[in-house]
């Protein structure tokens, strides 16, 4: 059998920041390709309105408010898991947010909301995952979601960037220390995607104009475009693949923006 398998079936993944965005997209694509969803997000009502389209798609869905900024919160989140006797296969850390604000203006609060939200929350969620993958032997995929912003310069602001530029750095040694456990580690940097973080900036003519200019397929990305990937990285199909980011741009890394 030359084909390997893509279905995600019996598999478990944990996604943050689930409730809307790339994180809802993500968690509807996995339970389309047979896997049950754990859905963590601040916003309980709108993890309740996932959780209830994945059980429509026939999966099971565990919805967990939770703050994956504080450790404590992500300590009680496995805590309640385990108590739930939940396994995570897959962990995919989404959570993330951006203040645009120019390096002069950058404040203190800007600078640890942005860092804590996309940074800290994934290297405690990861850690934590990596005890339970280890823990149980049979080891597992864990896939950050990073950005464009990470390997060029952009006008997405410099404390974004310095995040997503760190998750790429981190997938790759965690890829390296967990290797050995089968725990493989690899990340996602999209481009541009029509989601509630860009919703304003893409009402904005001249800035997808230039966009577009800088991007050979000469549109913006769809959410379902993200699914793919990820689903390939969560699959059997990607058993021999650790530490690599998967640009999902439309080839924009090609130029410079």
């Amino acid at each position: 059998m030359y084909l390997p398998s893509f279905d995600l079936k019996n598999k478990t993944a944990l996604i943050t920041g689930a409730g809307r965005g790339i994180g809802r997209a993500l968690a509807l694509g996995y339970a389309e390709a047979g896997a049950d969803v754990i859905l963590l997000s601040r916003t309980e009502e709108e993890l309740q309105a996932a959780a209830d389209e994945i059980r429509a798609k026939g999966r099971k869905a565990y919805p967990f408010p939770a703050d994956v900024t504080s450790t404590e919160s992500i300590k009680s989140v496995f805590a309640e898991l385990e108590a739930q006797q939940l396994n995570v296969d897959i962990l995919i850390n989404n959570a993330g947010m951006n203040i645009r604000s120019k390096a002069l203006d950058v404040t203190e609060y800007e600078w640890e909301t942005i860092v804590n939200t996309n940074m800290k929350s994934a290297f405690f969620m990861s850690q934590k995952a990596a005890e339970w993958m280890k823990k149980n032997g049979k080891g597992g995929r864990i896939i950050n979601i990073s950005s464009v912003a990470g390997k060029t310069a952009l006008r997405t602001g410099v404390v974004y960037a310095q995040t997503k530029a760190a998750m790429i750095q981190m997938t790759k040694v965690l890829a390296f220390e967990w290797g050995q456990d089968n725990i493989q580690v690899n990340a996602i940097g999209p481009w541009y995607f029509e989601t509630p973080l860009t919703e304003k900036i893409l009402q904005d003519e001249a800035y997808v104009s230039d966009i577009l200019a800088v991007t050979p397929l000469k549109r913006i990305g769809q959410l379902p475009e993200l699914v793919g990937p990820a689903v390939f990285l969560g699959s059997d199909a990607a058993s021999y693949i650790t530490g690599q980011t998967l640009f999902v741009d439309g080839g924009m890394t090609i130029h410079g923006f």
